[in-house]
């Protein structure tokens, strides 16, 4: 009788030796787990939804008033033709059916009052009005936003965990694009560059640059982004110029980092670094112009934001002699590239695509190689189907093709002029802020609330002394471009 009990607890001893079996069931571990997780998803898609829901009813609001005042124009136009054709059988408008018409134009935009005391009758008074109402409008007094600790922040953004330096390179980002331009906006500018906040002047082995390198996607992720917003504004492109390693560090996220994203923002600050002639002269000297080609060579596999800077890129890499004697080493697959992107359904590029191949057809051996390949009659299908602009752009490039003066004086001559200050403008364009990785979880602080919660500083902000503003070089619009532009300047309506 003894030895069964014995046996049984024998064989319990060894079961419990051999499995390491816990006293809590596996499945109840597992619904424990994917539970948790469960509940921190849910917070922050509910924050998600909050969120969306808010910028949903600013935008029904923002649609509904656009509806009103569409239906109220329709309205008023409808009557101005009637009263015109009127004046036509000879019936006069009266200074009252003016008036009222008026008062029904600026009813949205000024006090009923207002619109009823101006005397629409006086001759180009109703039009003024009009044209400056659709002139921006001027934000006068905006606050300067509260000064910082940059050295708190600084050693954070060494030190902290990965998930703190993401939503505080995210928070100093927002500061730069969502301050308003002028005083506001240079005034934060000017307080991280006081500050050295990206330790461009630092020769610690650990600073705030080393981000880019980070083993975090998400770190290095944002501060590209940070750096994008930054080469944004002359200023900024200014302070970044000053360390080398800056540009050989996004050279090099450029060819090794596989996030779009990050690759995206590191394009787009070197492209807004190639408005600065230096700058150029060392991306030319580091062989970027192959490194473009050979992306272009499939542009259909690239971002919209990805193509449009490579392109704009280039043509500003191949302004330079320098930049045109390198396209000279491949002339016959540069060639092949920009003649293909002629044809490419994103019509932004087109304006870079042109200026490009005008500044490269200013080679001989370039020149030779384009009319082997039989390049004026790709241009020429191409102005079949062009628009006006284009048609005139393609017509120069022809005429550059073509042209067989081309003194050896032109081909280094652009070398040798200064700096040019004119074409450094500021562009903030709304991609620095798309596809946000990050969200905060319930309680936990990001943006502008984290850093005047976390960071506040002694009150240093003063306002800045505006800088002079810059004059725009003017050229003929039928012509290639011929000076360094960004998309967004460019499409912003700069020169």
């Amino acid at each position: 009788d003894s030895w069964t009990p014995e046996l049984k607890l024998k064989l319990e001893k060894f079961l419990a030796l051999i499995f390491k079996a816990s006293n809590t069931p596996k499945l109840l571990t597992i619904y424990k787990e994917n539970g948790q997780s469960n509940k921190e998803m849910l917070q922050q898609l509910h924050q998600q939804l909050v969120e969306a829901e808010r910028r949903s009813m600013t935008y029904l609001r923002r649609y509904n008033k656009i509806q009103a005042d569409y239906h109220n124009l329709i309205g008023v136009t409808a009557e101005l033709v009637d009263s015109l054709e009127a004046t036509v059988s000879g019936k006069m408008i009266t200074p009252e059916y003016l008036q009222s018409v008026c008062v029904r134009l600026f009813s949205n935009q000024m006090r009923q009052s207002l619109a009823h005391s101006v005397d629409f009758t006086r001759p180009g008074t109703a039009s003024t009005m009009l044209r400056a109402s659709l002139a921006p409008v001027r934000l006068k007094d905006v606050p300067l936003l509260p000064s910082l600790d940059y050295e708190k922040l600084k050693k954070d953004l060494i030190w902290g965990s990965d998930r703190l330096k993401a939503f505080l390179l995210q928070a100093l980002r927002w500061r730069l694009t969502t301050s308003h331009p002028g005083e506001q906006r240079e005034t934060v500018l000017q307080a991280y560059i006081s500050n050295d906040l990206l330790d461009c002047h630092s020769h610690n082995q650990r600073n705030v640059l080393q981000l880019l390198h980070s083993k975090s996607e998400v770190v290095r992720q944002y501060m590209a982004r940070l750096v994008n917003a930054f080469a944004s504004l002359a200023e900024g492109r200014l302070y970044l110029a000053q360390n080398k390693k800056v540009l050989w560090m996004l050279e090099g996220r450029l060819k090794e980092d596989k996030d779009v994203i990050t690759r995206e923002n590191v394009l787009g600050a070197l492209q807004k670094f190639s408005l600065r002639r230096p700058l150029q002269t060392a991306m030319i000297q580091d062989g970027l112009i192959f490194w473009l080609i050979d992306i272009l060579k499939d542009p259909d596999c690239l971002s919209d934001y990805t193509l449009e800077y490579s392109v704009a890129l280039l043509m500003n890499l191949c302004l330079r002699s320098a930049g045109k004697n390198m396209c000279a080493k491949v002339a016959g697959l540069v060639l092949k590239v920009l003649s293909d992107l002629l044809g490419h359904e994103n019509h932004e590029i087109q304006p870079y695509v042109n200026g490009a191949l005008y500044s490269i057809l200013s080679i001989p051996s370039i020149q030779e190689e384009a009319r082997a390949m039989g390049m004026e009659d790709i241009l020429r299908c191409f102005i079949k189907e062009g628009n006006a602009e284009m048609i005139r752009q393609i017509e120069f490039i022809i005429k550059q093709l073509n042209s067989e003066e081309l003194p050896d004086a032109v081909l280094e001559s652009d070398d040798d002029e200064e700096e040019d200050d004119e074409e450094d403008h500021d562009t903030m364009e709304a991609d620095l802020d798309k596809d946000e990785l990050i969200q905060p979880q319930l309680g936990e602080l990001s943006g502008e609330k984290l850093l005047t919660t976390e960071y506040l500083g002694i009150m240093t902000n003063t306002g800045k002394v505006r800088r002079k503003g810059l004059v725009s070089v003017q050229w003929s619009v039928d012509e290639p471009l011929r000076r360094p532009v960004t998309p967004g300047g460019h499409r912003n309506g700069y020169p």
